[in-house]
């Protein structure tokens, strides 16, 4: 019993381990924003392309190539987007004022609508990550 509490607590450091080296609010933006479109099922090119999209309103072509490959990675080595949301939100929240928060949303939900096929994201997952923004929730 022991060995298996011990190995379920390895896993979840290795599963953090991409998300700790990030520390750059672009990258953690890019890649909280994948990890949580990605969570039904690959990142597929035109959802990609709306992605590069947002990220380039905050950053210029070379950030923003950087930014994407990175959180296309991180978000396929973490399958679980709550540890996504509860390692870099409070990461974003420290580093954002509150339009840049508000904004971060906006991009999200636009990622969530554009690429084709809508993705629905599930309002514990934006509830949380409002929370996690600092943002006052109901």
């Amino acid at each position: 019993m022991q060995g298996n509490i011990r190995r379920k607590k390895l896993r979840k450091q290795a599963a953090l381990s991409p998300l700790t080296a990030i520390d750059d609010p672009v990258v953690a933006a890019a890649t909280l924003i994948t990890s949580i479109v990605s969570e039904n099922g690959p990142v597929l090119p035109q959802r990609e392309a709306v992605i590069r999209e947002v990220i380039s309103g905050i950053a210029d072509k070379k950030k923003t190539d950087e930014a994407v490959i990175y959180a296309k990675w991180a978000a396929s080595q973490i399958d679980d987007a709550t540890l996504v949301i509860d390692k870099l939100a409070p990461f974003l929240r420290g580093r954002l004022d509150p339009n840049e928060r508000e904004d971060l949303l906006r991009m999200l939900n636009r990622v969530a609508q554009g690429g084709g096929q809508s993705v629905k994201v599930a309002d514990q997952r934006m509830l949380r990550l409002r929370q996690k923004l600092g943002f006052e929730v109901n």
